[in-house]
This record gives C-alpha cells, structure tokens and sequence, in this order.
C-alpha cells in the first residue's frame, strides 16, 4: 500500500497533521502505537476551547474528526523502521510494510527518569516540567526546583519566572550552579543535595523542606525509530528548517516536542498544521496535471 503521508505519532502534533493533510485529499497513514509521552498527565491546558480537557478525551475527539475523511486511516500500531528515500519510503510496521511518498514524525519525546528515590513515582504529577501546564491549580502553594546537573544553563531564568504564581520558592540548587546569584535575585536556595522525594517535601541531606509542587528537567531521549535515521540534531532535538520543518534527510519532516524544548499541546498542534501545509504543497505540485 502507498501512502502520500505516514505520520509516525498520534499526539497533537500527528493528529493535527492528519487533519491538515486529509482536508488537503491527500491519502494519509497515522500509526500510533503508544503510550502517549504525558502519560502521567491528566488534563490538557492553555489549549484554547480544550483547556482542562483530559489528554484521552482530546485524543478520542481528534481521532473521532479525523473519521469524516475517507483517505485518512489511523493505525494502532508501532513503526520498527523506516527505509527508502523521498517519494518511495519503506515504513515497517508491527505486522506490515507500506510506501510513503512523504514521512512525518511527530514522535514526541521519551523523558527519563532522574536516578533519585520517589523520582518516578511522583513524576507527571507532584514533579513536573511546566508552569504554564501546572502553576494555576497549584498557585501560591509551596513550590520548589530541583536543579539537575546537565540542564543548568537557564536555572536563574526559570526560577525567576515560577515566581509569577507563587512566592514561596525554593531552589535546590545542589551544587551544581552558583548560587549567589540566585540569592541576589531574591530567590529561596538550599544548596544541600537532594537525598529523597516524597509527596508533599524534599529530603536533603540538611533536613525536610516541605514542598507541594517540585519542578524539575530530566534528560530526554527520542524513542528508538527517530534515533536509528541518523538525522541532524541541535541541542539533542531533531533539528528541521523554521518554516518547512524538514529535517536533515530529504522527504522526512517532524514536528512536536522532538524538535524543541519549547514542548506543549498547542505547540504541537501548530506545528503539526505547519509541517503539513509543506508537505501538502510538494506533494500537490510533483502531481501530474
């Protein structure tokens, strides 16, 4: 089976592709195979008309939408590899081979877990990466931001912007950044490291501090298909050109929280829509009169 586009992610970023693309007439393949990457999370926010909406519902719609086009087909299924080139891409699925004229990646990313106790049983909900996301339930409530020592480069800057929904910070600096200047700014530091996390405080080597709300920003890797096509990376994302978001391989384009630290739904989506009108026009022209 040829496909136009195989979009390999069915996020916000693959579903809003598909229904750029499927409105386009183009003959669309979605495989999305799952877990979803905020699988912790269980509201969407500062997605206009869907805000608070839980991340399966806002799945269960986009795919329901999704139905009215007759040359989209959504696949529960994995891809284990992609070869080829542009125009004639083999995608290797879970039980079948397809051909895509056009690949899309909207994989997200795989966030790994920081080698902490009680890390992984609280993170997605008691830690978590986004103000933006979290701060309003959790407004004015004692927060603080578990500083890690390979993301240590915007530490006073996002410290500085949690102070918009609450006052009541701590920075758990550990050591790995300078903490004088976080103090000048009038910030919260406790440079102590970090022993233990548990539901409502940090444990440090210096005592409990009582914490309702951690931050922090763990590594990220991307998920196993992404990673095997050698493509370009900057900063550890997949790197692609502003306006086509096309990556460093011909024909193969991304979108979503694999291409930026800038990661949320609504980024996502836009970005999604994006990268499908550019596929979209391609396609359209190389099509014979």
């Amino acid at each position: 089976m040829t496909y136009d586009v195989v979009i390999v992610g069915g996020g916000p970023a693959g579903l809003s592709a598909a229904l750029a693309l499927g409105r386009a007439r183009k003959r669309v393949l979605l495989c999305d195979a799952g877990p979803r990457r905020n699988a912790a999370a269980v509201h969407i926010h500062n997605f206009v008309t869907r805000d608070g909406t839980p991340p399966e519902e806002f799945r269960r719609i986009g795919r329901a939408q999704l139905a009215t086009y007759p040359n989209v087909e959504v696949r529960d299924t994995g891809v284990t590899a992609i070869g080829g080139a542009r125009g004639a891409f083999e995608v290797s699925l879970d039980a079948s081979t397809v051909t895509a004229r056009r690949l899309l990646l909207c994989t997200g990313m795989i966030d790994e877990m920081v080698p902490l106790a009680g890390f992984r049983e609280l993170w997605g909900h008691a830690i978590v990466q986004c103000p933006y996301c979290h701060g309003w339930e959790a407004r004015d409530q004692r927060w603080g931001y578990l500083v890690l020592p390979f993301n240590t480069s915007h530490v006073a800057m996002f410290a500085q912007q949690l102070r918009g929904w609450t006052h009541d910070l701590t920075v758990f600096t550990q050591g790995h950044v300078d903490a004088e200047p976080l103090r000048a700014a009038g910030l919260r530091v406790d440079t102590a490291p970090v022993t233990r996390l548990e539901r409502g405080s940090v444990v440090t080597a210096n005592g409990t501090v009582p914490i309702d709300l951690l931050f922090a920003h763990p590594n990220q890797r991307h998920v196993p298909v992404v990673a095997a096509l050698g493509l370009e990376l900057e900063d550890g994302m997949v790197k692609v050109e502003p306006m086509r978001k096309e990556t460093s391989v011909p024909g193969i384009f991304a979108a979503g929280d694999l291409t930026s630290r800038a990661q949320g739904a609504l980024f996502a989506a836009a970005a999604g829509a994006q990268a499908a009108t550019v596929i979209n026009l391609e396609l359209t022209i190389e099509q014979p009169l």
